[in-house]
């Protein structure tokens, strides 16, 4: 295994996570502050942002060593609310030379900031959306979230959000605009990918299951011949093949992101238009799986340069690491003391 470095939100602060020759350092930062997600720009490593439950929208640019807190304030060009789930660096929108950022919040609204953070405009339209009196999110159901924020790697004005529960919404103009969820599309989407080499390409995982489309977002269909589970939450897909994609299942939402070992869950991969294959235990010989695993995936994550590489971060903070496509795995020794997002850096 050559040098792998990414961040982690473990629900409490952020983890950088560094292994090399199998052995792995983690480093924390921003303790305390609730962090739920996290992302660096894929432009620069250095620079990092971490949204927490109540206490705002954070900004690294040392590398996680030190943070800072952006946005803060009811005042415009501020966000004007603490809980955010969701933030995204964009890898190819970058005025002045640095990418734009996209931060996600509940009630369920998006934020953009060209200037490293200093201020950010809101999208007001994705509240304005026909669907938008229906969001609720069950276990907060007088609430709703953007659960999860894709920026296209080759269109700079086009953006999917995911809300949760809502739906996919699609943006052609940076967010000053929106469409409405389409047909085939899920409703409670848990997270969105956008693809490096085939823009064409938008996947989603969600709580009914899994939908793909193929035509840039116009049109989606649901994908799911082959999972025996549907509550989907973890999403990737391989940077150099985009036929090559995963997800990670559980039986249900109280199993997928319960801590006490009995989740059931699974991990799947696709391969074209072949029907989704549960990822084993390799017939006991230790270089698989858990069947089922006890802890759900509550994060997957490849690795720009590092195809058929994925990391699948458990919801209890263990990290298991497979480099020919799911067909081995390994545990990292950086267990974390709780897992609920991941960026690669």
């Amino acid at each position: 295994m050559t040098t792998l470095r990414f961040f982690a939100a473990t629900g409490d602060g952020i983890a950088r996570v560094t292994c090399e020759n199998g052995r792995c350092e983690v480093r924390m930062g921003l303790e305390g502050s609730g962090a739920q997600c996290v992302a660096a720009d894929p432009h620069d490593p250095n620079r990092v942002f971490a949204g927490t439950f109540d206490n705002g929208l954070w900004r690294s640019r040392d590398g996680g060593e030190s943070w800072t807190r952006v946005g803060d304030g009811a005042g415009p060009g501020n966000i004007p609310v603490g809980r955010i789930p969701s933030v995204a660096v964009s890898p190819s929108h970058r005025p002045g030379g640095r990418s734009a950022v996209f931060a996600g919040s509940e009630p369920s609204m998006l934020y953009r900031s060209e200037d490293d953070g200093e201020t950010w405009a809101a999208s007001p339209r994705l509240a304005e959306l026909p669907s938008s009196g229906t969001w609720s999110f069950p276990p907060r159901p007088w609430t709703h979230h953007t659960r999860w924020i894709a920026p296209h790697h080759a269109d700079p004005a086009l953006i999917f959000v995911g809300i949760e529960l809502g739906g996919v919404m699609r943006s052609r103009d940076g967010g000053e605009t929106w469409e409405d969820r389409k047909p085939g599309s899920y409703h409670d989407s848990h997270a969105i990918v956008t693809h490096p080499t085939d823009p064409s390409k938008i996947y989603e995982a969600a709580g009914e299951g899994v939908a793909l489309s193929t035509t840039e977002g116009d049109t989606w269909q649901p994908v799911d011949a082959g999972k025996t589970l549907r509550y989907t939450v973890g999403l990737a897909a391989d940077p150099a093949d985009p036929a090559l994609w995963y997800v990670s299942a559980a039986t249900g939402p109280r199993a997928a992101y319960s801590v006490e070992g009995a989740a059931g869950a699974a991990i799947y991969r696709k391969r074209g238009d072949e029907p989704w294959q549960h990822l084993g235990d390799n017939g006991g010989t230790g270089t698989g799986l858990p069947h089922p695993m006890p802890y759900m995936a509550i994060a997957l994550l490849t690795f720009p340069e590092r195809p058929k590489t994925l990391l699948a971060g458990l919801v209890n903070g263990e990290l298991r690491l497979t480099e020919d496509a799911g067909e081995t795995w390994r545990t990292l020794d950086a267990h974390l003391p709780h897992l609920a997002a991941l960026s690669a850096a």
